[in-house]
């Protein structure tokens, strides 16, 4: 029998991939950068499945149900780890070590399991992996590795990560430079230029506020994330920062400008040595100097939003103000 004219042809089922949200795991999501981006990836339409300690959807140490998150999901993102901003006892090395490498290799394990693994899988690396820099900078290409905790915690993280390859799964190590955003390192630094200490830390090798100082604005990293998931061609390790590092001297300045805080007071390695005593924090932190480029990412055409300290600190304290 033939439909009248002004009959609608049923709609034909939606298949399962228009029907489905793409997924996205999020191991280590309790963390500044994690939450910003469950909400970011939400916001994009992702079906967000979250992995960490305590309120999470899978918990470390719960092998079926990380199988189970990990199996048929488009993304696998590992931010997990202890904060560096700590006091190096042994106590906390282990910690800081075992928080990112054993969280890696369970995570690996279960990618190694399932049927149907993720077609990608970022892990969060440190561009601290890098030597002391103040004679060239940093880049994918011809980037030196370094000494120290630090550095050994970065190389045996990454380690691990490549350790754990399996085909059809695209990995890729996010050698981050210092992260800005709400409940960064920025905090400390804003917190001494408000009492007055906003001037350049000196002691460093580099001389007075001379070191390097390479960051980059959380969107940009979830920008950047974006940008690797669309782009097959990456794999490997990827130098995620601004193409615009500054010196010491003028990251203090410029939050100086920002803040509207007239002068700053240096600080002398010695006084470093005492805050962070105080604070159960490390020199290093400050003192280091790290120069890096994200050489890759402009040579394959990321553009970033923030490349500029100055506007990247007016919209990330702008935002903190507004909710204060």
């Amino acid at each position: 029998m033939t439909p009248p004219k002004d009959a609608k042809a049923p709609k034909p089922p939606k298949t399962p991939k228009e029907s489905k949200a793409r997924r996205v795991v999020i191991a280590g999501a309790g963390g500044f950068m994690g939450t910003y981006f469950v909400a970011k990836f939400r916001a994009d339409g992702y079906s967000v499945v979250t992995i960490g300690r305590s309120g999470a959807d899978a918990s470390w140490g719960d092998t079926v149900a990380i199988e189970a998150a990990i199996d048929g999901a488009d993304l696998l993102l590992n931010l997990a780890g202890k904060s560096v901003n700590a006091r190096y006892s042994e106590k906390v090395k282990t910690a800081i070590l075992g928080s990112r490498v054993l969280t890696t290799g369970e995570l690996g394990r279960a990618v190694e399991s399932v049927a149907r693994p993720p077609r990608l899988w970022l892990n969060a690396s440190t561009a601290t992996i890098y030597r002391h820099a103040d004679d060239r900078p940093m880049t994918d290409d011809t980037g030196e590795l370094g000494q120290g905790f630090s550095v050994n915690v970065a190389t045996a993280w990454e380690r691990e990560f490549f350790a754990h390859h399996r085909k059809g799964v695209r990995q890729v190590a996010l050698r981050l430079a210092i992260v800005l955003g709400d409940g960064s390192a920025l905090k400390p630094l804003v917190a001494l230029t408000r009492l007055g200490f906003g001037g350049p830390q000196r002691g460093g090798k580099s001389g007075g506020g001379r070191q390097w100082f390479s960051w980059i604005h959380i969107e940009d990293v979830y920008r950047a994330i974006r940008f690797i998931e669309a782009d097959a061609t990456f794999e490997g390790t990827v130098n995620v920062s601004s193409p615009q590092p500054v010196r010491n001297r003028d990251l203090m300045a410029t939050l100086r400008r920002v803040l509207g805080v007239g002068f700053g007071l240096p600080l002398f390695r010695w006084m470093i040595e005492l805050g962070s005593f105080a604070i159960r924090s490390e020199s290093e932190l400050l003192l280091k100097s790290r120069w890096v480029l994200p050489t890759r990412l402009q040579r394959e055409g990321f553009v970033f939003q923030y490349p500029e300290l100055e506007a990247a600190l007016r919209n990330i304290l702008k935002r903190e103000q507004i909710r204060d």
